[in-house]
């Protein structure tokens, strides 16, 4: 049988050595161990800085290494799983939310929110950020953008800035009956603010996960929740169906 165009293009010099630095992180190295720098990684194994890099991008994406801040490239531990979706639909904050309220401005949001929540995109919404954690460290950043028109009585509410306000807020979305919900994820980059927060570097691999709550025929609620992919696994419930993109343009944030 002769060989198909596919299979004679030859393996690229990065994705033979991510083997063999994986087979090296399986026997010389232990979970948090730092690597040597990438001058003597790449001497080491005879290959360019370039193509070192490579590898250890794609070994980062697939969870097996970690780049921190201050620290260097360390042997990531295994992936959690993530609860991302459940049997039952549920707003934001309802009992069982795994969610921690940082703050809540109110701001215009982004063109693609906007058009997502069918309003004008001068028009502020609630802007409410919050953050996961799962065995003591930061997994998740997540932005819910919550139109006036959802929370009506909110301004009757006397609630301080910060979380306090958060949860008034959320409170108040309980009020209305939830319709459905749907999930999209699909990959990314972190940017700088959700790097801050989830103690990453700008442009690690992320996983975007853009829920849309529906009330009153409506979206009543998008929320853009932003995973660790180098930690994170994420696990969906009976929610709905869950659409899989490959083009990071397409994140509504």
């Amino acid at each position: 049988m002769g060989t198909t165009q596919l299979e004679s293009v030859p393996e690229p010099k990065y994705w033979h050595l991510k083997t063999v630095l994986t087979e090296a992180l399986d026997s010389e190295f232990s979970v948090g161990e730092i690597l040597p720098n990438e001058r003597d990684l790449a001497a080491r194994f005879g290959v360019a800085r370039a193509t070192l890099r490579q590898a250890l991008e794609q070994l980062e994406l697939e969870g097996r290494l970690q780049r921190r801040r201050g620290v260097g490239t360390t042997v990531a531990p295994p992936r959690v799983g993530v609860a991302v979706g459940t049997e039952q639909h549920a707003w934001p904050g309802a009992p069982g939310d795994a969610w921690q309220a940082v703050d809540c401005t109110m701001a215009a949001p982004p063109a693609a929110v906007a058009d997502a929540l069918e309003a004008d995109r001068d028009e502020p919404v609630h802007t409410v950020r919050r953050t996961r954690m799962t065995h003591g460290q930061p997994v998740a950043a997540e932005l819910l953008y919550i139109p006036e028109s959802s929370v009506p009585e909110l301004s009757a509410i006397d609630a301080p800035a910060g979380p306090a306000r958060v949860r008034a807020l959320l409170r108040e979305l309980q009020r209305m009956e939830l319709e459905g919900q749907d999930s999209a994820v699909e990959l990314g980059s972190a940017r700088a603010d959700d790097a801050k927060e989830l103690d990453r570097l700008p442009g690690a691999p992320v996983l975007v996960v853009t829920t849309r709550y529906f009330a009153e025929g409506r979206t009543a609620v998008l929320s853009v929740a932003t995973y660790r992919a180098d930690t994170c696994r994420l696990t969906f419930g009976d929610s709905g169906g869950v659409e899989i993109h490959q083009d990071p343009q397409r994140r509504a944030s």
